[in-house]
């Protein structure tokens, strides 16, 4: 097992943990010098905070944890593509990596439209490397467990 998928696993049992919760199943790990420095998971429902995306989550928490804004030399680890607030915030933060599993073309989600986090990138025109494909099945077929991801698809929840 790469360090890749080893941190990509954890990011899917956060997920996963969202998910039985009652939020949509997204997980996100920050790793430093090979090390977990912060995870979050999507705890829009039970927060009632439509910002409480896992991303935005393990963000807060990294900063708190490293005692920065700064966080140059970390790498977010997220089960599904960040949407357009957790990518900017990540790039707000100075995160240098992205290592995604599954993506919202994949899952042909028709609210998103044609968003993708390289177009939000070259929008900026701030570095941001991306690393795709790791467990993509894995974190898709997570994604599509979910009971309400039909909704997404136009075929209601």
């Amino acid at each position: 097992m790469t360090e890749h998928e080893q941190f990509m696993q954890r990011a899917m049992a956060l997920a996963t943990q969202a998910m039985n919760e009652g939020n949509r199943p997204a997980g996100c790990v920050i790793v430093k010098d090979a090390k977990i420095v912060a995870e979050g998971r999507n705890l829009v429902h039970t927060e009632l905070d439509p910002t409480a995306h896992g991303e935005i989550v393990a963000i807060r928490r990294a900063a708190s944890n490293l005692g920065t804004v700064d966080l140059s030399g970390c790498t977010l680890y997220s089960s599904l593509e960040p949407c357009a607030m957790c990518c900017w915030a990540m790039i707000d933060a100075r995160i240098p990596r992205l290592v995604l599993g599954c993506r919202h073309a994949q899952l042909e989600r028709k609210d998103i439209g044609s968003y993708s986090v390289e177009a939000l990138v070259a929008m900026t025109g701030r570095p941001l490397e991306i690393v795709t494909g790791v467990l993509a099945q894995e974190c898709e077929a997570l994604r599509r467990s979910w009971p309400g991801w039909r909704a997404f698809q136009g075929e209601g929840e």
